[in-house]
Protein backbone atom coordinates (compact mmCIF):
# COMPACT_ATOMS: atom_id res chain seq x y z
CA UNK A 1 0.00 0.00 0.00
CA UNK A 2 2.90 2.03 0.99
CA UNK A 3 4.22 1.76 -2.73
CA UNK A 4 0.96 2.39 -4.59
CA UNK A 5 0.56 5.68 -2.27
CA UNK A 6 4.31 6.70 -2.80
CA UNK A 7 4.21 5.94 -6.84
CA UNK A 8 0.77 8.38 -7.08
CA UNK A 9 2.51 11.13 -5.05
CA UNK A 10 5.37 11.04 -7.13
CA UNK A 11 3.11 11.03 -10.59
CA UNK A 12 1.00 13.60 -8.98
CA UNK A 13 3.94 15.85 -8.35
CA UNK A 14 5.57 15.17 -11.82
CA UNK A 15 2.03 16.17 -13.64
CA UNK A 16 1.89 19.59 -11.64
CA UNK A 17 5.23 20.37 -12.62
CA UNK A 18 4.98 19.58 -16.28
CA UNK A 19 1.36 21.41 -16.29
CA UNK A 20 3.01 24.67 -14.19
CA UNK A 21 5.75 24.33 -16.70
CA UNK A 22 3.41 24.40 -20.01
CA UNK A 23 0.68 26.94 -18.91
CA UNK A 24 4.49 29.53 -18.29
CA UNK A 25 5.68 29.33 -21.62
CA UNK A 26 5.65 32.76 -23.80
CA UNK A 27 4.21 31.93 -27.46
CA UNK A 28 6.70 32.27 -30.08
CA UNK A 29 6.79 35.31 -31.92
CA UNK A 30 6.05 35.55 -35.76
CA UNK A 31 8.96 35.44 -37.88
CA UNK A 32 10.84 38.78 -39.11
CA UNK A 33 8.36 40.83 -41.40
CA UNK A 34 8.78 40.33 -45.14
CA UNK A 35 8.37 42.62 -48.29
CA UNK A 36 7.41 41.67 -51.27
CA UNK A 37 9.39 43.09 -54.83
CA UNK A 38 8.45 42.84 -58.61
CA UNK A 39 10.89 43.01 -60.97
CA UNK A 40 9.91 43.19 -64.92
CA UNK A 41 12.71 40.70 -66.54
CA UNK A 42 13.78 39.81 -69.91
CA UNK A 43 12.59 35.94 -69.40
CA UNK A 44 10.95 34.31 -72.26
CA UNK A 45 10.59 30.33 -71.70
CA UNK A 46 9.92 28.02 -68.93
CA UNK A 47 14.04 27.18 -68.78
CA UNK A 48 14.58 31.14 -67.89
CA UNK A 49 11.82 30.08 -65.07
CA UNK A 50 13.49 27.46 -63.20
CA UNK A 51 17.20 29.81 -64.13
CA UNK A 52 15.50 32.37 -62.19
CA UNK A 53 13.60 30.82 -59.75
CA UNK A 54 16.99 28.58 -58.25
CA UNK A 55 19.33 32.05 -58.84
CA UNK A 56 16.46 33.46 -56.03
CA UNK A 57 16.35 30.39 -53.84
CA UNK A 58 20.15 30.88 -53.13
CA UNK A 59 19.98 34.62 -52.23
CA UNK A 60 20.44 35.52 -48.78
CA UNK A 61 16.78 36.79 -47.52
CA UNK A 62 14.85 35.92 -50.34
CA UNK A 63 11.46 33.50 -49.05
CA UNK A 64 10.20 33.11 -52.16
CA UNK A 65 10.45 33.59 -55.94
CA UNK A 66 7.85 33.52 -58.68
CA UNK A 67 8.20 34.36 -62.36
CA UNK A 68 4.87 34.50 -64.34
CA UNK A 69 6.43 33.42 -67.78
CA UNK A 70 3.79 35.59 -69.90
CA UNK A 71 4.21 38.69 -68.57
CA UNK A 72 7.51 38.53 -67.31
CA UNK A 73 7.21 39.52 -63.95
CA UNK A 74 9.44 37.56 -61.20
CA UNK A 75 7.50 38.52 -58.05
CA UNK A 76 10.16 38.24 -54.54
CA UNK A 77 9.55 37.68 -51.34
CA UNK A 78 12.27 38.40 -48.74
CA UNK A 79 13.41 40.11 -45.79
CA UNK A 80 14.69 43.62 -46.11
CA UNK A 81 16.96 43.35 -42.93
CA UNK A 82 18.93 40.56 -45.06
CA UNK A 83 18.95 42.50 -48.22
CA UNK A 84 17.73 45.13 -50.17
CA UNK A 85 15.44 45.70 -53.76
CA UNK A 86 18.53 47.03 -55.42
CA UNK A 87 20.54 43.83 -54.42
CA UNK A 88 18.02 41.60 -55.62
CA UNK A 89 17.80 43.11 -58.98
CA UNK A 90 21.89 43.53 -59.55
CA UNK A 91 21.16 39.51 -58.57
CA UNK A 92 18.97 38.85 -61.59
CA UNK A 93 21.13 41.06 -63.46
CA UNK A 94 24.01 38.49 -62.44
CA UNK A 95 21.90 35.86 -64.03
CA UNK A 96 21.59 37.00 -67.25
CA UNK A 97 18.25 38.57 -67.17
CA UNK A 98 17.31 42.21 -67.33
CA UNK A 99 16.19 43.71 -64.22
CA UNK A 100 13.59 46.69 -64.68
CA UNK A 101 15.28 49.41 -66.71
CA UNK A 102 18.82 47.78 -66.00
CA UNK A 103 20.51 45.35 -68.68
CA UNK A 104 21.48 42.05 -67.54
CA UNK A 105 25.28 41.40 -67.48
CA UNK A 106 26.92 40.68 -70.43
CA UNK A 107 28.63 37.77 -69.49
CA UNK A 108 25.90 36.31 -67.67
CA UNK A 109 23.68 37.01 -71.04
CA UNK A 110 26.18 35.82 -73.43
CA UNK A 111 26.33 32.10 -71.15
CA UNK A 112 22.64 31.89 -71.45
CA UNK A 113 21.19 28.63 -74.06
CA UNK A 114 19.48 30.13 -77.07
CA UNK A 115 16.02 29.96 -76.38
CA UNK A 116 16.56 32.23 -73.39
CA UNK A 117 18.19 34.77 -75.25
CA UNK A 118 15.53 37.88 -75.96
CA UNK A 119 16.36 38.04 -79.65
CA UNK A 120 14.38 34.69 -80.06
CA UNK A 121 10.66 34.80 -79.93
CA UNK A 122 8.73 33.64 -77.06
CA UNK A 123 7.78 30.02 -76.90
Amino acid sequence: MKLLTSFFLAFSFLFLSVSTFAQGSKPKAKGPATETLQVKTSAVCDMCKTRLEKAMAYEKGVQQANLDVPSKILTLTYRPDKTTPDALRAAVQQTGYDADDKTAEARAYDRLPECCKKTNATH
